[in-house]
């Protein structure tokens, strides 16, 4: 069987912060290389509803439709003439503890299950889109007003960069990872007019990662999102 899970991805937030690398290096898989966009790093909290969720074409009963929140930074691996760019997640939060175990055991992912919610307000000029995830007893949340209207994103944008990635990397040990493959079109994306962002990252993220408490993002991004599968073989190298 060739797709493991079939989905549609909607109302993407990415907040971008410009990151140095040291920080990122010792969550690097072997066999990839970080990706830059104009000589810099970045990670990346992204928030996004996953809609309508199957799992080997078969829906997921009262679960199929749940927010996920995490943290990711670029890679690119290099297989013969080809640049496969990529991310690697540091954290991915969703509120359904067997969605997080079903990710875990089959390709040793990095999910944790909390209480998480959304909400979205549109009009024929804006729209508003908020997701919160509790740590602990404090309510985290990203949320940006964008106009109504989305255009495709321009080649060779920081938009593309952050956005078209279209493999992922795991870590299996220092020497080994493993490659999936997410497949989707290009999205388009709503021209950001105001974000807040409440993300308490040391505590969520670890040390690593207690720089981004004090930083703005380099980027704020909204993307509609579409119809999104994911194959089914992963590949170890």
């Amino acid at each position: 069987m060739k797709t493991f899970l079939k989905a549609q991805w909607q109302n993407l937030i990415m907040a971008n912060y410009a990151i140095d690398a040291k920080y990122l290096l010792p969550y690097l898989p072997a066999g990839v290389e970080l990706d830059t966009y104009e000589g810099q790093t970045y990670v990346s909290l992204v928030g996004f509803l996953f809609k309508d969720t199957k799992l080997f074409n078969v829906p997921i009963p009262f679960l199929g439709t749940f927010e996920e929140v995490n943290l990711r930074f670029y890679v690119v691996r290099k297989v013969g003439n080809e640049l496969r760019r990529g991310v690697v997640f540091i954290n991915e939060t969703v509120p359904n503890k067997t969605v997080a175990w079903v990710a875990n055991k089959l390709y040793k992912e990095h999910y944790i299950a909390i209480p998480t919610k959304h909400r979205w307000t549109d009009t024929n000029t804006h729209k508003t889109i908020r997701y919160e995830w509790q740590v602990q007893k404090a309510w985290n949340h990203l949320e940006v007003t964008a106009q109504a209207q989305a255009l495709p994103m321009q080649t060779g944008s920081i938009e593309a960069f952050i956005f078209e990635h279209y493999y992922g990397y795991t870590k299996i040990d220092d020497k080994h990872s493993s490659e999936y493959k997410v497949n989707h079109p290009s999205w388009n994306i709503h021209a950001i007019e105001q974000y807040d962002i409440q993300c308490d990252f040391e505590k969520f993220y670890g040390s690593d990662f207690k720089i981004l408490n004090t930083a703005k993002p380099q980027s704020i991004m909204l993307a509609e999102g579409s119809a999104v599968s994911v194959d089914w073989k992963r590949h170890a190298f």
